[in-house]
């Protein structure tokens, strides 16, 4: 996930530093859903994967959606405080714009390891009150929630939405997703929620004709390899014990359009050709 340096000591990176010699997952992103915060490397690297799997952008399009809906349920529900980790490049709307459309008190902190994202959050993110951003990364969740920004905004004796929207897959089993995970829900109080989304290799249980694609997988995964984070495709059961402390809310862990949709689910073969699966989790 980038060139982070670990520790409460880390300042950020200047513009002048941002590597261009590998493309970065928080671009290519961008790049499926239409933006230009991105350099030659990752639309390179993001072209090759929608040769192999055109529908990435159908995809980045659903997950983008969920995370309106989940925010907005939560803000609906009393919360008033997120921590979005691996923000990405800030497509509008963002989390702050989504829920302050219901409450215009939420406070946000938003955390990325990418330092063209803080380059872009002082336009785009923080300019508005009660907002901030972090150069940080979730394999250093002790750093994260020790920094003064976070600090300073989070109330950390009321609930808070914690986001991890496709973030975990570019996490390795051996540097344990649900470890760090469990040491950010340590520092959350009862009522606090986990957003969380993650990339699959596997079908559409309710596809007849849903298969893995395994030409088209694994050409992707190996896009990514030459990333600054490589791709960690898990199945459903993989995924739901990630939420660790959080206890899930209905409909549980489901592809991310049939998370509580506000309009027509999409069909079957759609279904299929979306990668991720979603959930929102609370603590008790």
């Amino acid at each position: 996930m980038g060139p982070y340096v670990q520790g409460p000591e880390h300042s950020g990176f200047s513009a002048a530093e941002i590597d261009t010699s590998r493309p970065h997952p928080a671009r290519m992103y961008d790049y499926y859903l239409g933006g230009w915060d991105n350099y030659e490397v990752d639309r390179v690297a993001a072209e090759r994967v929608i040769e192999v799997h055109p529908q990435v952008r159908l995809s980045a399009r659903a997950n983008r959606a969920f995370l309106r809906r989940a925010v907005r349920e939560l803000v609906a529900g009393g919360i008033r405080q997120i921590i979005d980790i691996g923000t990405g490049i800030p497509t509008s709307p963002n989390t702050h714009e989504v829920a302050r459309e219901t409450a215009p008190d939420t406070r946000v902190v938003y955390v990325d390891n990418d330092p063209i994202v803080a380059t872009h959050a002082g336009a785009r993110l923080t300019n508005a009150h009660g907002t901030g951003f972090v150069l940080g990364d979730v394999r250093d969740p002790k750093a994260l929630l020790d920094h003064p920004t976070v600090r300073e905004l989070i109330d950390f004796d009321r609930p808070v939405a914690l986001l991890l929207v496709a973030v975990m897959h570019f996490i390795r089993d051996d540097e344990d997703p649900a470890a760090l995970i469990a040491t950010l829900a340590e520092a959350l109080p009862a009522g606090s929620h986990l957003v969380l989304t993650h990339a699959t290799g596997e079908p559409y249980e309710d596809y007849a004709a849903g298969r893995t694609d395994e030409r088209a997988r694994d050409g992707v995964v190996n896009v990514y390899k030459s990333a600054t984070a490589t791709l960690n495709l898990r199945s459903k059961a993989e995924v739901e014990p990630l939420f660790g402390p959080f206890a899930l809310l209905e409909p549980g862990v489901v592809r991310v359009p049939l998370w509580r949709p506000e309009g027509p689910v999409p069909g079957a073969k759609e279904l299929n050709d979306t990668i991720f699966y979603g959930g929102v989790g609370r603590t008790s």
